[in-house]
């Protein structure tokens, strides 16, 4: 009997993943609690198991009055023991083996916030998306997920582990397809070069569904980092575009020298010159002007995921705009902003209080045009000049 128990556990542990000696940990507190609940139990006693011959054995104590115990052990073990404490014994086991289970899937995932993993969609609702691990199952919730993607049933996907939490019912583990780190781990994955790190992505700034820029820097002279992440004939970017779902992805060399690392975070814009303004943290960007709406992005995409990837404050005028600002600095502007016109698509002067946007090329020949002059104005001019000739 004993025998044929000790292989029972054994076989247990191998099939739950938990240690024998956990097993017999969870088997004598049991027991224990089942001689506790029996009539006439001894107030201070345990439960020994040999877990060479399993031979269980109730042993006690006598207790002082202050509770200390005192005196020599004695078994105190019933003769009806066994078949007592079986059923109570058999529910503590469940319940202390689920526990090392969700234990163990704890250990599993803990300290792994920042890996990615890949799962099986196996529910979608409003709230969120539940994944399938393997053993456990992974919480995406709507906020984390991408706004244009739509997970379908039994699809595969990989996401980015942003939090591991320990509850009772076991680990919850809380994932996303919207976070930066998803795209690092994803480069990881495709270039040899990034896992071994030989090449390194400095910064990364991300709008989930839309674009994402990286900065990469090779510690190989002989490694170009922007091809290593390229691949040949754009094979290893593409791999990672494909597994964001067609989201577009720059990928600029990183430069310890700020004015060149501004102009390369705003490719593919062709910059003319930057500026550092240190008191203020600004990068004052010249371009040509034909590349200010390139520069700018749609809807200031460009400039906002290159003002994240340097972080400085990113301020882009063109040539035109930086010539009246020089020529007219000491005159008050009204205050607004440039923005571009839903229906032609140019950057326009909107007024801050109101009233119609004016394009630069609309400003430019208002600018150029000669002041009109009034009729007297005019007949005086020409009796101060027959005046002089006389």
């Amino acid at each position: 009997m004993n025998a044929e128990m000790l292989e029972a556990l054994q076989a247990l542990a191998r099939e739950k993943g938990i240690s024998v000696d956990a097993l017999f940990a969870a088997l004598a507190d049991a027991l224990e609690s089942a001689y506790k609940r029996m009539p006439d139990a001894e107030e201070y006693s345990w439960v020994t198991i040999d877990p060479e011959t399993m031979d269980i054995r109730v042993m006690a104590q006598e207790l002082d009055e202050d509770y200390n115990p005192v005196g020599d052990e004695y078994d105190v073990t019933p003769d009806n023991f066994g078949r007592i404490a079986a059923q109570t014994a058999r529910q503590v086991m469940t319940q202390r083996i689920r526990e090392a289970e969700r234990e163990l899937k704890y250990e599993e995932y803990a300290g792994r916030e920042g890996d990615i993993v890949t799962g099986m969609i196996q529910q979608t609702d409003a709230r969120y998306t539940l994944l399938d691990l393997g053993r456990v199952e992974a919480l995406l919730p709507q906020s984390e997920q991408v706004m244009f993607e739509r997970p379908e049933p039994n699809a595969r996907l990989k996401a980015y582990i942003v939090e591991v939490r320990k509850t009772a019912k076991g680990p919850q583990i809380v994932v996303s397809r919207t976070h930066p780190g998803l795209v690092r781990r994803l480069f990881e994955l495709e270039v040899p070069e990034i896992a071994d790190g030989i090449v390194e992505i400095k910064a990364c700034a991300r709008e989930p569904g839309h674009r994402t820029k990286i900065a990469v820097a090779s510690n190989d002279s002989n490694v170009d980092p922007v091809g290593a992440c390229v691949g040949a004939r754009g094979a290893r970017v593409r791999q990672v575009v494909t597994e964001l779902r067609g989201e577009k992805i720059d990928i600029v060399p990183f430069s310890e020298d700020l004015p060149d690392f501004v102009m390369k975070a705003l490719s593919p814009a062709k910059v003319k010159e930057v500026r550092l303004i240190e008191e203020t943290g600004t990068a004052e960007v010249i371009v040509p002007d034909f590349q200010l709406s390139l520069a700018i992005g749609k809807e200031g995409q460009n400039a906002r995921l290159a003002a994240r990837l340097t972080g400085w404050r990113v301020d882009i005028k063109s040539e035109t705009q930086l010539a009246q600002e020089e020529a007219y600095g000491d005159v008050d502007w009204a205050e607004g902003e440039w923005v571009v016109d839903p229906e032609s698509g140019e950057q326009v002067w909107k007024p801050a209080d109101g009233g119609e946007g004016v394009s630069a090329d609309e400003w430019n020949a208002a600018e150029s045009e000669p002041d009109e002059v009034s009729a007297d104005e005019a007949d005086a001019t020409s009796t101060d000049e027959a005046s002089e000739e006389e």
